[in-house]
């Protein structure tokens, strides 16, 4: 069933179309101005034909949330290694206690290189892909030139 334009609103619509246009700024969809000039005409709007010209030119809700990739990891093991990091300071500080030993305080970079070191690793193998492909396509375009 389609929604008639001239049916009038509630401050419950106002508010709904007032947090959508709020989602839209925050997506950087909208300066400051557009808000402030949108949300003017939301606020004095009186019927649904008033509001559906605000959200004219911006993406559906629906769309934005498909448009959005999904996290492959959720959860509690996503962050593992953050949970065991910010674990082994306190278990090095016990151990120094009881065994009366300095050494367990180097646990702590090691547990840091062990747990993070790969994911640098990751992060330069990307970044040096990157500058390669940029360096073949430009090589390209000097011979075009």
């Amino acid at each position: 069933m389609e929604e008639l334009p001239e049916v009038r609103i509630g401050t419950a619509e106002r508010e709904e179309a007032m947090q959508r246009l709020s989602d839209h700024f925050a997506a950087g969809r909208l300066s400051v101005a557009e808000f402030d000039e949108r949300s003017a005409v939301v606020a004095a709007a009186v019927t649904r034909g008033d509001v559906t010209p605000v959200f004219a030119d911006l993406p559906d809700p629906l769309v934005k949330a498909a448009a959005v990739p999904a996290k492959a990891e959720s959860g509690f093991l996503s962050e593992w290694p953050e949970r065991v990091m910010a674990v082994v300071p306190i278990i090095a500080v016990i151990l120094f206690f009881v065994t009366h030993s300095w050494l367990w305080f180097l646990a702590i970079p090691l547990m840091g290189a062990l747990l993070f070191g790969s994911r640098h690793n990751q992060d330069d193998r990307g970044r040096d892909r990157r500058r390669d492909r940029g360096d073949r396509r430009n090589r390209g375009r000097d011979a075009i030139d």
